[in-house]
């Protein structure tokens, strides 16, 4: 079962290797969007848009609350991948049993989290009482499924910091099918609308994590896995939160912009929450095309930057800048031009199909901006230097957006003037932080 990392970062040819890393993580993010995807067109189709508004008005929330656990996962990425890089081999093992346990302990915690705060924050953002029963409910049931999601995300991490990005999509695709499967099962056999869509969400990311446990039980000797070994280890851990902490801040932070943002789409009802679910789908799945190649800036850069090989690194940046804006800007492309087509997979309502067509014209016609501040940052953070791109993506992508909802909202309630906020803080972070990564790459190199 071990598997040695079949990508040489540090010599030879660089195209070729970060597509061939990146193109497992795409299908992987890509594909598990499209089976919460599936997740919402079953509610929306087999159940009512309440309980669709009811799975959608939860997005945000479960994106502030775990953000900031999946963000430390980059700091193992980092540091694992610069042992490797630096020829530290001795050290990676007991990373390798910091991270895990990490996970397992913030998975647990994430848990009771959840179960008590579920109710308060759904009704701070002024869910609509028509969906607030529902939206609790799943929400609880859902944080069940965190010790899964932590060990899964976590792990992976750990295989893509030696090139490994293939056996983590394997995980998540088998994990899709079943989510799918037990999503048909338990909302149109069983006809339990949002409970068996939270339910089919725990059992399908247990299975995921279970695999990607016993991969790494059966890796070779620097990345295997013991239970018997999992202790946290305060050096590694020291190290880890140094680049993984401001990540994970910057994607709380972000987050809490969303669930703001959040709050205001709820002020225009029901429809506008599932139209707006709708349409957030097409965010993700662009997203999730140009983040692999923010996955490959950060390995790439971190291995090539603790074998002090800085020229690489400049050209790590230019080819996943390209190939992540491109590849973004594509997506963008035919998203929009078949966008009627796909909005109508998961709703027929004439009123949430015109909500989700402004959050599309407005927001994500512009998306592959993100590319900018997100492939740039990662290359930042590939150079030790995580902190910058933290700061300037929680003045851009929060302070701003604050601002914005709270100022000018109020005086122009209108649905599309909300999500121009996107694009506009897309482009001011993207400046700011091409900018820092230029002046931090003339002093490094």
């Amino acid at each position: 079962m071990a598997r040695k990392n079949n990508f040489d970062m540090l010599n030879g040819s660089l195209l070729d290797k970060i597509v061939m890393f990146a193109l497992p993580l795409a299908i992987s993010s890509i594909s598990q969007q499209l089976f919460n995807a599936a997740d919402l067109a079953v509610v929306g189709r087999f159940a009512s848009p309440e309980a669709m508004a009811a799975v959608g008005s939860n997005s945000s929330v479960i994106g502030l609350i775990i953000s900031f656990f999946i963000g430390l996962s980059v700091g193992a990425n980092a540091l694992i991948a610069m042992q490797i890089g630096g020829g530290h081999k001795d050290e990676i093992n007991d990373t390798v049993h910091t991270v895990i346990t990490l996970s397992l302990i913030a998975g647990f915690a994430l848990i009771l989290i959840g179960f008590f705060i579920s109710k308060p924050i759904l009704v701070l953002m002024a869910a609509p009482e028509n969906v607030m029963g529902l939206a609790i409910l799943y929400l609880r049931i859902y944080f069940f499924a965190m010790p899964a999601i932590m060990v899964y995300n976590y792990g992976s991490a750990v295989l893509r910091s030696k090139g490994d990005s293939a056996r983590p999509l394997y995980a998540m695709l088998m994990a899709g099918v079943i989510n799918i499967l037990l999503n048909l099962l338990f909302v149109i056999g069983f006809h339990l609308h949002v409970i068996g869509v939270a339910l089919a969400t725990v059992l399908s990311n247990m299975f995921g994590a279970g695999y990607i446990l016993f991969i790494l039980m059966n890796e070779e000797e620097a990345f295997r896995l013991s239970f018997k070994k999992l202790k946290i280890r305060k050096k590694y851990l020291i190290r880890m939160m140094q680049i993984g902490l401001p990540a994970g801040l910057q994607g709380a932070v972000f987050s809490l912009s969303n669930v703001v943002i959040q709050s205001a789409v709820n002020s225009f009802g029901s429809d506008a929450i599932a139209g707006s679910t709708a349409a957030a789908n097409f965010d993700f799945i662009s997203y999730c095309a140009m983040s692999s190649f923010v996955q490959a800036g950060v390995t790439f850069t971190s291995q090539n930057y603790g074998a002090r090989k800085f020229e690489r690194c400049k050209k790590v940046f230019r080819i996943c800048m390209g190939c992540g804006v491109g590849i973004s800007a594509v997506v963008v492309f035919v998203l929009v031009t078949f966008r009627y087509q796909m909005i109508s997979l998961f709703t027929t309502e004439p009123a949430v199909i015109d909500f989700a067509m402004i959050r599309i014209m407005n927001a994500f016609i512009l998306h592959f901006l993100i590319g900018s501040y997100e492939i740039s940052g990662g290359c930042l953070r590939g150079m030790n230097h995580s902190l910058s791109p933290a700061l300037i993506s929680i003045f851009g992508t929060c302070v701003f957006r604050l601002i914005y909802v709270f100022t000018y909202i109020p005086k122009h309630h209108d649905f599309g003037t909300l999500f121009r906020v996107y694009p506009i803080s897309w482009a001011i972070t993207g400046v700011i932080t091409l900018t820092v990564y230029f002046i931090v790459r003339s002093k490094e190199t």
